[in-house]
């Protein structure tokens, strides 16, 4: 149930981190992996930036901001590296 809870938690957060970036997503497979691999790296960004931050303690709504951020720059590299190609 918890790689259940991750893998929405992903799909959510990238999905409206591609939203906000190109104003359409970019499939279901890439926005989970997108969400997902921008959590890990808004966690880390937070992390480093935030003194004691951690997700464990941040409740939802933070937890879900950090992670939108982390899959918006995400996102960024992706259509650096790609030329801004979409998957469709």
């Amino acid at each position: 149930m918890f790689i259940l809870g991750w893998i929405f938690f992903g799909a959510l957060t990238g999905w409206v981190a591609s939203k906000i970036v190109n104003r359409r997503g970019e499939g279901c497979m890439v926005n989970t992996a997108l969400g997902l691999v921008g959590a890990v790296v808004g966690g880390f960004l937070f992390r480093a930036l935030v003194p004691g931050f951690s997700y464990e303690y941040s409740g939802f709504f933070l937890s879900s901001f950090v992670a939108v951020i982390g899959a918006i720059i995400v996102l960024f590299l992706y259509h650096a590296a790609t030329g801004s190609r979409t998957l469709r």
